[in-house]
């Protein structure tokens, strides 16, 4: 039994120390036949960085690494490439001035290992020199492979000032590829978000987007038949329903895939867990929330067009974009409206929609030990089927949160602020949860799918309508009939701003006709 490549980045590592390798050759060679200038953006930990090395071994003329792959027999290997990598993975750069230590460092390294001494002194200088060098001194084009382009910036998209002068560094930095294209072969940059061209690939007009491009959908995570067939001898006891579930559904046009830093956690410890989403905690993106009132339930449901989750820029920051390329959410569905493309988008996996929703309610809430202990109240009410206790325990929680919350975050002044808290509990408990539920006669608010029981729950806010309303509106709507083969509880919940609490609750249930 082969080991498991957790957290191993580099290709030559992979194939000489014995580790499973999904064999993504074949994009490799297909990429070169086609064309020069490339860029694929994925969220984190998804296997970009192993690619660039995979490409990097390509180039290098190391075939003995692609014994049984694809590309051993369908490349040339008779010609070898030089190959500038360059990395900003490491660490963390907090001004541009780190930026170009960082850079000089990596340039310096090229130059050592190729025995050039530069003659330039500028970043830019030394960059155009390293590539033309090589050039002359191996009578080969060369191989650019940039990774991570974007985590200097990511990393201070907090600091807008101090993002804006790093992303002029290095749009001054990656201007040279442009000038450079009589010396270079072949270009490939990755990263986890796409800013525009206009504000840092300036001049790159022929530099190819291939993140949504559908032939390259799975050119990194796993497809289900490469889990079912490379990892198949570790495998056995596992159920794959359940696995698919949890890890499987990011999508970019094409077959879905797994996040492979997930996949590989789960078959060490054979226990469904939140592997991915520990790694980092989306800080930045639960304060834009709050910045933009966002209404949280609409995140599992988004329609966009290609221009919001194609790119964005620093002073212009769109929270669906954000959570699209940094893979909270994913695409759901494509429609066509006459001329423009709608993207559904919505969480790819339980894991991301179990965790997310659970780190948001710590956000709006506060105190975690309450939050812990409302949770498995909530859990223990469904499964005793108690309406009763239900109630107590929604009320218990909006109880729970000190005034002096409401008057430091300004997300909690504004009524879907209490729907989304509801919505969060049921979500980060990992239960099928439906926000905004179409039937033939409207929307319900939030359906809530446990066992054998649908729970239809309608919101309302007393200072804006008659008290009883909610059901009301339930019950003259007929939602239940979208679910008349179950057991099915209508559940009307009012807020009340002034109180910052429930003050009516009512419930009915309707069985299968």
């Amino acid at each position: 039994m082969k080991k498991l490549p957790i957290g191993i980045q580099t290709f030559k590592n992979i194939i000489n120390e014995n580790y499973y390798y999904v064999d993504k050759t074949f994009f490799i060679q297909d990429l070169v036949d086609k064309g020069k200038y490339y860029f694929l953006s994925r969220p984190r930990r998804f296997g970009k960085s192993l690619f660039l090395s995979t490409l990097k071994a390509a180039f290098s003329g190391e075939k003995t690494l692609f014994q049984g792959c694809y590309l051993e027999h369908n490349r040339d290997w008779d010609i070898k490439w030089p190959v500038i990598h360059i990395s900003f993975g490491a660490g963390v750069s907090r001004s541009v001035e780190e930026i170009r230590i960082t850079f000089d460092e990596i340039l310096y390294d090229h130059a050592r290992e190729n025995s050039i001494d530069f003659v330039k002194k500028s970043l830019k200088g030394k960059f155009a020199e390293l590539i033309s060098s090589l050039y002359e001194k191996y009578g080969r084009q060369v191989v650019v492979l940039i990774d991570e382009y974007d985590k200097p910036i990511l990393d201070n998209i907090h600091e807008t000032e101090t993002a804006v002068l790093i992303r002029e560094e290095l749009k001054n930095i990656y201007s040279v590829i442009k000038d450079a294209d009589p010396y270079i072969k072949f270009v490939f940059i990755t990263g986890v978000s796409k800013f525009s061209k206009v504000s840092l690939f300036s001049g790159l007009n022929n530099l190819e987007d291939i993140t949504l491009a559908k032939e390259y959908s799975a050119i990194c995570g796993y497809t289900q038949e490469e889990l079912e067939t490379v990892f198949a001898d570790r495998l056995q006891g596992i159920n794959l329903n359940e696995v698919r579930k949890w890890y499987n559904g990011y999508n970019w046009l094409g077959e879905e895939v797994y996040n492979p830093f997930n996949v590989l956690l789960y078959l060490k410890n054979r226990e469904f867990r939140n592997y991915w989403f520990e790694t980092a905690t989306p800080t930045f993106l639960i304060k834009l929330l709050e910045e933009k009132k966002y209404f949280i339930p609409d995140i599992e449901n988004i329609k966009v067009s290609e221009s919001i989750i194609g790119s964005f820029d620093i002073d212009r920051l769109e929270i669906e974009t954000l959570l699209f390329q940094t893979g909270y959410l994913t695409i759901k569905d494509v429609k066509k409206i006459v001329t423009i493309t709608q993207y559904c988008l919505g969480y790819p996996n339980l894991e991301v929609k179990q965790s997310l929703t659970d780190y948001i309610l710590y956000y709006l809430t506060s105190n975690t030990m309450e939050k812990e202990n409302n949770k498995f109240a909530i859990f223990e009410a469904l499964t005793a089927n108690d309406m009763n206790k239900l109630e107590k325990t929604i009320h218990a929680f909006f109880a729970s949160i000190p005034i002096d919350w409401y008057r430091k975050n300004r997300i909690a002044n504004y009524e879907g602020y209490y729907a989304s808290i509801v919505y969060c509990y049921f979500a980060s408990l990992g239960l099928d949860v439906i926000p905004e539920d179409t039937t033939n006669h409207g929307q319900i608010d939030l359906t809530v799918h446990f066992d054998d029981r649908i729970y239809l729950i309608e919101f309302k806010v007393v200072e804006l309508t008659e008290k009883g309303s909610a059901m009301k509106q339930i019950k003259a709507k007929k939602y239940h009939q979208k679910y008349s083969n179950k057991n099915v509880y209508l559940i009307g919940i009012e807020f009340s701003r002034d109180d910052r609490n429930i003050v009516n609750f009512e419930w009915e249930l309707i069985k299968p006709s």
